[in-house]
């Protein structure tokens, strides 16, 4: 029979205490990261689907187990392929210097072993990165390129104020305000999203929707709007400083 205050060591689950034990779990066994970047281009590294399952597992078993060159066996493991086609696909990414062996040194036990090294796969994903870098921005230049002088204009603006080259689909945005409005109430809109720090096109496209909600066809319609607006709340502040004197002035009768 179990003292009171005894700690129990095996846990009864009852009704409903399984989905709780795995979220612990879930929770506890923690998560792998892997670079967005990494998946969206290891293909165009000529890298296959099973190389870069077999790469994700060298990952965890890493940074969970903190096994640097895990067993052909421990792979299989937790891999749908066998020893010989895991051991392919790891010569073959050796060959392609995705990986190579490197020898780590442990500064606990002192002494030295072998482990797969990433430092080759992130070499390789920069360079493959920076080639569609360029390709992407040399395709915005043919794209503005085309486009009349007061939209070069446009966008130059925006790359001066951002401090960095447009991504096509911020050139297309662009393109699609430009028909709606007239290009100068972009660039007004444009030089108040900087005044307020925020320098992105969500907050430049809502204040383009105010405006066009409030009829303002020019930056004089908005200065004169924007001049206007200070005066109404300077005027409400105004009359609210009265109705407190008033008010005051009352208390101040009936007191007597």
């Amino acid at each position: 029979m179990e003292r009171a205050g005894q700690a129990r060591t095996v846990k009864e689950y009852k009704k409903g205490n399984i989905t709780a034990a795995f979220g612990t779990d879930f929770f506890i066994q923690g998560s792998t990261s892997i670079p967005n970047l990494l998946l969206k281009l290891y293909k165009h590294m000529g890298i296959s689907d099973h190389e870069m399952m077999l790469i994700i597992q060298l990952f965890r078993l890493r940074t969970e187990e903190k096994k640097f060159m895990p067993s052909l066996n421990e792979l299989c493991i937790v891999m749908q392929r066998d020893e010989e086609q895991i051991a392919g696909d790891l010569d073959s990414l050796l060959q392609k210097e995705m990986l190579r062996v490197t020898e780590y040194y442990d500064d606990e036990s002192g002494l030295v072993s072998k482990g797969y090294d990433f430092e080759p796969l992130f070499e390789k994903l920069s360079e493959i990165w920076a080639c569609a870098r360029v390709k992407e921005n040399e395709r915005i230049r043919k794209m503005i390129e085309k486009e009349p002088v007061v939209a070069v204009n446009l966008y130059n603006s925006f790359e001066k104020e951002f401090g960095r080259p447009l991504s096509p689909m911020e050139v297309e945005q662009i393109n699609l305000w430009s028909t709606k409005i007239n290009p100068g109430m972009v660039l007004e809109a444009l030089r108040k999203a900087v005044m307020l720090g925020k320098h992105n096109f969500k907050y430049i496209d809502s204040i383009l929707l105010e405006w066009e909600k409030n009829n303002l066809r020019t930056p004089g319609d908005v200065e004169e709007y924007d001049r206007g607006f200070k005066d109404r709340k300077s005027g409400s502040r105004r009359t609210s400083r009265v109705s407190e004197n008033k008010k005051l002035m009352l208390q101040s009768l009936y007191r007597n």
